[in-house]
């Protein structure tokens, strides 16, 4: 007798789910979905704003590989990043992903656990406060190849967006905020600048 592929829906955040469940589950569109310590969990679809203001951000980081293949390899919008865990799994998928250069003699042999990325970013205009700026420092941390975890936070004025770094110091982030309109340069991209003012 087949199993029954498992239709989840916003009524099931919080569910418990292993992996295999959450990789062959049926999903209701109109969500994000991630499985979080074995839970499932829901965020809405980004609206027009929040998607304008990563596409620019992604579109900076593209920029930037075209000219520096060896430092940046591959940037993907929502890539999976399989946080080490002992017990239940832990997938959460940022905004942005930044991956240095990939070596495979195949494109089929792509898997999303075999590659970690070293710069995350997060756009925060309507979504949930606390997956942004309490969740996922948490988790990311754990998570050791990950250098700088951003969040682009349009929340207050998708016009004005701020700029908040998480940087790696040990087992811990230092965390600088950047106004709109100033620029921020990072020693994991050289020669990168970015003037945050999503409308340049």
């Amino acid at each position: 007798m087949l199993a029954t592929r498992l239709k989840l829906s916003a009524l099931d955040h919080g569910r418990e789910l292993t992996l295999a469940e959450f990789d062959d589950a049926e999903f209701v569109p109109g969500f994000h979905y991630e499985i979080i310590e074995g839970r499932l969990y829901l965020a809405p679809e980004p609206n027009m704003t929040e998607n304008f203001l990563e596409t620019w951000l992604r579109r900076k980081i593209e920029r930037y590989m075209d000219f520096n293949p060896k430092t940046v390899g591959y940037v993907c919008s929502k890539g999976r990043v399989f946080v080490p865990t002992r017990f239940k799994a832990t997938v959460p998928e940022p905004d942005i992903a930044v991956y240095l250069p990939i070596e495979v003699d195949s494109l089929d042999d792509l898997r999303w656990q075999d590659y970690m990325p070293f710069l995350v970013a997060e756009v925060l205009v309507d979504g949930d406060f606390a997956k942004d700026l309490t969740r996922n420092p948490a988790l990311f941390l754990r998570v050791k190849e990950i250098r700088e975890y951003w969040v682009l936070n349009g929340s207050h004025s998708a016009d004005e967006p701020t700029l908040i770094v998480h940087t790696r110091r040990g087992k811990t982030w230092t965390v600088t905020h950047y106004s709109y309109g100033s620029t921020y340069t990072t020693k994991l991209l050289p020669g990168f600048e970015l003037l945050i003012d999503p409308r340049k």
